[in-house]
């Protein structure tokens, strides 16, 4: 289920004359002793509570909450309620729009009050209750409706909420990895290849390659610097994804069908120097975020302010000439490899490697039985043999095997989350072996943590912290301790919620925000770590830890678009001119995705009442409604 944030909208709003408004009073003098005990009960509201209007395959709408105790608390007394402005898309449009300031924005629905409102609440689902409000109207059914919500105190609206769809996406911990001879870890998204202290098994690398104006293809010999520079004689490129950018001015349909002949040509230049085949995506755009950004502050900065058309129009002649300079650099392919090692057994059976392997070792050619080991491995990743293939390596629980062994028990639970108590077991026994190994000092705190935050086994919450810390001791990078508090504060958030101690729960929430800055995190981990924090009603913080990451032209399309998500419905956010450079950006990497913000949450969108909003109507209308 999406998780539904709630922002208050308006709270003076009118009927229209011509509607009923079923003996709701609509205060404007006193409203706030009228309303005083509204009031407080928000006041009071947990950020944790949430609240949200839910429809049925039956078209019945009922009022979802999280919290008994608090809707007891809103609907107290027999004049409390609830009333719904249901809102039709229909009242939206590019050519004209029916914005009557003042009133109601669409049709107001019966209210129903305190006594049937508690007379209906049930469970439903994990900690959620439901009360039932009425159906919709048949002349609604079937079309894009949102519901905006009239809280009502002795039948005096007190307040009126908008809800605004929060799209959910998976959150965990910083990926932590496992400690083999480097820190390792088998996500490909997860491997950054500029930081030595992260080397990886896989690695993803990410360059930039300038275009040419009106050069369309590149040859082996145009890409063999760039080959040799990334020093890729050891390793074979897996996947290529490529976003080649052109220039804003000229035809959108010629620049779009240049790019993508100029990114084909990159990739068969990158497939003529390797025989296994590439797996490839490209995608291109126009670079309209390049170019807002660097016309401001200039004697251009005027073109802000005209549409994408009218820019283009602008863009000939003299006035292109003297922008060239500019423009040359944002025609561009953004490069991203995913790297495998070449690996000199390939094709060799799971079977016989690990034969050699135990051959290897029996006679001490340590150097092959590692060369072997990361073979296996290799296979395993692949899914080319079973887990339990781990258990066939004959390793002596000796000191001098310590790598193997560390490694072994590292990459059982890389493979599969299920050995994690198998794998921690099997640590602590080499712990004995070597006390002070940063190695199986690293991958202990790390289980430890997972066993934690799964409850399988009691773990000592302090002493946990104190291992952890004490990391940096052993030699342990300070930026992979640093991901560790982090992770340990996000487990301690998680049980201290459950107990409802939302005061403990901030606290470790604080250390979350003031220490993430320490640790080197991928775009995938930006948006892991803002879901988080809007899960636990932190949105402020949460569009404050990727606001900058959404600027680059380069950003995870989901981190880009949750960003979107969390900030349209900031009315002084979206009028700013950096907006539209986001937004732009946006639209380039998915143009379909962003106008479905704009729809009813219970089609996928935000809500289509931003629309509401003259900039975003504009910029909707401008790319979104075809003509």
């Amino acid at each position: 289920m999406p998780i539904l944030l709630l922002f208050l909208f308006l709270l003076f709003l009118q009927p229209s004359s011509a509607q009923s408004t079923y003996n709701i009073q609509f205060p404007q003098q006193n409203r706030d002793q009228i309303c005083q005990r509204c009031t407080q009960a928000f006041a009071r509201k947990p950020n944790e509570v949430k609240f949200s209007i839910q429809v049925d395959d039956n078209n019945t709408i009922y009022f979802e909450v999280t919290d008994k105790n608090w809707f007891n608390e809103v609907f107290k007394n027999s004049g409390d309620g609830l009333a719904l402005d249901l809102v039709s898309k229909e009242r939206y449009g590019c050519l004209e729009i029916l914005l009557d300031v003042g009133q109601i924005r669409g049709e107001l629905l019966p209210p129903v009050y305190a006594q049937e409102l508690r007379k209906t609440l049930r469970p439903y689902g994990k900690d959620r209750f439901r009360a039932r409000l009425g159906k919709v109207p048949a002349a609604y059914q079937g079309k894009q409706i949102e519901f905006n919500m009239l809280f009502l105190k002795d039948k005096n609206l007190c307040r009126y909420q908008t809800i605004y769809n929060l799209a959910a996406y998976r959150w965990d911990l910083l990926d932590m990895g496992m400690y083999l001879d480097s820190v390792t870890y088998l996500p490909k998204t997860i491997a950054r290849a500029d930081e030595e202290a992260y080397t990886m098994r896989y690695k993803t690398l990410t360059f930039t390659i300038p275009f040419e104006k009106n050069k369309s293809t590149y040859s082996p010999e145009d890409i063999k610097p760039m080959y040799d520079s990334l020093r890729l004689t050891d390793f074979n490129i897996t996947r290529i994804n490529i976003r080649g950018y052109s220039s804003v001015e000229g035809n959108l349909e010629r620049n779009l069908e240049l790019q993508q002949g100029r990114a084909k040509s990159i990739v068969d230049a990158l497939q003529s120097f390797q025989q296994p085949a590439i797996v490839t995506e490209v995608s291109s755009a126009e670079n309209w975020v390049e170019f807002l950004t660097d016309i401001e502050g200039g004697s251009f900065e005027y073109l802000k302010d005209l549409s994408k058309n009218a820019v283009k129009g602008k863009l000939t002649g003299e006035t292109a000439a003297e922008l060239e300079p500019l423009l040359s650099r944002h025609r561009k392919a953004v490069v991203k490899l995913d790297l495998e090692r070449k690996d000199p057994y390939k094709d060799q059976s799971v079977e016989d490697l690990v034969g050699m392997f135990n051959n290897a070792l029996n006679e001490n050619s340590l150097s092959e039985a590692e060369r072997l080991q990361q073979s296996i491995f290799e296979k395993l990743k692949n899914k080319e043999a079973d887990p339990s293939t781990l258990n066939q390596m004959r390793i002596p629980q000796q000191v001098e095997y310590l790598a193997f062994l560390n490694r072994r028990s590292g990459m059982r639970y890389l493979l599969d989350e299920r050995y994690l108590l198998i794998a921690f077991n099997e640590l602590e026994a080499l712990e004995k072996l070597a006390p002070d190994d940063k190695r199986v000092k690293y991958n202990l705190a790390a289980l430890r943590l997972k066993l934690w935050r799964y409850s399988v086994q009691p773990v000592d919450e302090s002493k946990l912290r104190s291992d952890i810390a004490q990391l940096n001791n052993f030699g342990i990078d300070p930026g992979l301790v640093e991901r560790m508090l982090v992770n340990f504060n996000i487990v301690k958030s998680e049980f201290l919620m459950r107990k409802r101690d939302y005061q403990g729960k901030d606290k470790a929430v604080d250390y979350i925000y003031s220490h993430y800055q320490k640790v080197p995190l991928t775009d995938v981990e930006y948006l892991s770590l803002s879901q988080y924090l809007a899960y636990y009603a932190n949105t402020d913080k949460a569009v404050q830890v990727i606001q900058d990451r959404v600027k680059r032209i380069d950003v995870d399309e989901d981190l880009l678009f949750y960003y979107l998500n969390l900030t349209l419905v900031d009315k002084e956010l979206t009028g700013e001119d950096s907006y539209r450079t986001i937004m732009l950006n946006a639209i380039n990497l998915n143009k379909e995705r962003y106008c479905e913000l704009f729809n009813a949450p219970a089609d996928g969108g935000v809500t289509f009442q931003l629309l509401e909003n003259d900039y975003l109507r504009d910029t909707y209308c401008e790319n979104c409604v075809s003509e």
